[in-house]
């Protein structure tokens, strides 16, 4: 297994339609590690770690999401230090940012 650790942030239409709620059950199905909050200016963040295989289908799901979702655009890059200190045992959803 290669292990990865990406930040996305994910923009469109993705508050108040689950896509939180979304990126976590897609996560702990693809057996990933990390985080997702909202952020002030309407989009989405997430740190994901786990298999590269792992971190690439997730960042296709991303493109999409969930069914009520309109994604415009994920930037995705290496996840910092900083961001991967926040990454527990699971997948957790944190306070907006």
């Amino acid at each position: 297994m290669v292990p990865a650790a990406l930040h996305l942030r994910i923009h469109g239409r993705v508050q108040g339609v689950g896509f939180r709620y979304a990126v976590l059950i897609e996560a702990e199905r693809l057996g990933l590690q990390g985080w997702v909050r909202n952020r002030r200016d309407g989009s989405v963040e997430a740190v994901v770690r786990g298999s590269a295989a792992a971190c690439a289908s997730f960042t296709q799901w991303a493109q999409r999401g969930p069914r009520a979702a309109r994604v415009d655009r994920v930037e995705t890059r290496n996840a910092g230090d900083d961001e991967l200190a926040q990454v527990g045992d699971g997948f957790a959803m944190l306070p907006s940012a």
